[in-house]
């Protein structure tokens, strides 16, 4: 712990003198030097007491539209609060880990999946607020601790499986795979009957996150979800880590059968799209916002979500999840009850609504009806089990990377599996004594 707190101070002194933490300057919406984010900028009346300082890990345009929106609606209702709203998402870990270190964070801020583990004790308790008793069952636990404190509002949660293109299953009269050995199957069909034109599931080398994921969404169906599962063992340091090597076994199986696009070192996360509309791919590990990307080039592609598939006999499907986008109260906010408000806000049906419309994922309150391409899929998986993201839980931070790059180092054939089983220990032992 010595050392974490010596390396976050590190951060934060370096940016301090690079200038890189320096706040940005408040600006009226569509004026002036934008400092943060596309769409960044001071939003409300000239005449507001009270302004208040967000920040949100967003990217995508038409979704920062709609955050724009919301805040321009609570400001025109409480013409005496305006807020300075920041997005970004290239720095944002960063800049949130040099605001911890120096206790200065915005008076809401979007907690990006680590609203308990990272951001805890910097936030204020929302049990008491009115939309927290309405949190959805798959996502309570997620931002609720043993003690009843509610970490943050969950504007959309996460339910992550694998997209899938719906018309090319429909033609090869294949079902949605429950278990892995049927994901296998339905490749080989699809493959075989493509003529090799599909490889069904489509990874990238150069941005290895995609591997990661991988690694990461399966990693649960083989250790945790079934009812025999090393959950305990990788919490209290017991595991066997040549328990993984089955995973990484199951990565190479992919390629060497063809079952993967053969450019897969090479290939970029921008070419996925094309290559999925043309029909080059059936099965992808990326978020909802990728079907706009599809869509723009084949409008009338069906896409559809599925759980992730059981790897153990006896088990069922389940989703990876948690939260996805989120606002939280720092516990120091000078301004709590105006930023409660701003909350309250937020979590109105109808705004709820339109986040989770647009980024295509669940929304993290109950009662939100909403209305996109994947409403009918997640009405039908309402069933489903959600676990956590792996890392999240049974994995030291830090790991991510490993995970991404040795995986990619396991399909140029450079580490074997039971090597990626051995790396993997070594890390989680380095990484869990920082």
């Amino acid at each position: 712990m010595k050392k974490r707190a010596c390396w976050i101070m590190a951060i934060a002194l370096l940016c301090l003198i690079t200038a890189c933490s320096s706040r940005p300057d408040a600006i009226e919406t569509g004026a002036g030097t934008n400092n943060g984010g596309s769409g960044s900028g001071k939003i409300g009346s000239g005449e507001a007491k009270v302004t208040l300082s967000m920040m949100v890990n967003v990217a995508d345009e038409s979704l920062t539209e709609v955050y724009r929106g919301i805040v321009d609606g609570f400001t025109k209702e409480n013409p005496d609060i305006s807020v300075n709203l920041q997005f970004d998402s290239t720095g944002y870990e960063n800049t949130m880990k040099v605001k911890m270190a120096a206790n200065d964070l915005p008076d809401i801020f979007d907690t990006h999946g680590w609203a308990k583990l990272r951001y805890g004790e910097y936030l204020a308790d929302l049990r008491d607020e009115p939309w927290a008793a309405n949190l959805t069952d798959t996502i309570r636990d997620v931002v609720t601790d043993e003690d009843g404190k509610v970490y943050a509002l969950v504007l959309t949660e996460a339910k992550d499986g694998l997209l899938y293109n719906a018309d090319m299953l429909k033609e090869y009269g294949i079902e949605v795979p429950s278990t892995f050995e049927e994901l296998i199957a339905a490749g080989e069909k699809i493959k075989e009957e493509s003529g090799g034109k599909t490889r069904p599931l489509y990874l990238s080398g150069i941005d290895d996150s995609m591997i990661g994921q991988y690694l990461d969404n399966f990693a649960s169906p083989l250790l945790i979800t079934a009812p025999n599962n090393q959950a305990e063992a990788l919490l209290n340091g017991t595991f066997d880590w040549s328990g993984f090597t089955p995973l990484a076994q199951s990565l190479v199986d992919l390629k060497e059968r063809g079952l993967m696009n053969e450019d897969v070192l090479t290939a970029k996360r921008s070419d996925l799209p094309a290559a999925f509309a043309a029909g080059k791919a059936t099965f992808v590990l990326v978020g909802p916002a990728f079907m706009d990307d599809v869509h723009k080039i084949d409008p009338n592609i069906n896409i559809g979500i599925m759980p992730v598939p059981s790897m153990i006999e006896g088990d069922t499907p389940t989703f990876a999840g948690g939260e996805r986008n989120t606002l939280a109260l720092w516990k120091d906010s000078k301004h709590p009850d105006e930023a409660k408000k701003l909350l309250q806000y937020f979590a109105k049906p109808e705004n709820m609504a339109k986040l989770s419309n647009v980024s295509k994922n669940p929304p993290g309150l109950k009662d939100v009806e909403t209305d996109h391409e994947l409403t009918t899929y997640y009405e039908r998986y309402a069933d489903i089990r959600v676990f956590p993201y792996f890392d999240r839980v049974y994995l030291p931070n830090g790991m991510w990377d490993v995970l991404c790059k040795t995986g990619t180092e396991l399909l140029a054939g450079r580490v074997t599996p039971e090597q990626f089983s051995e790396t993997v220990k070594v890390e989680v032992e380095r990484l869990s004594k920082e």
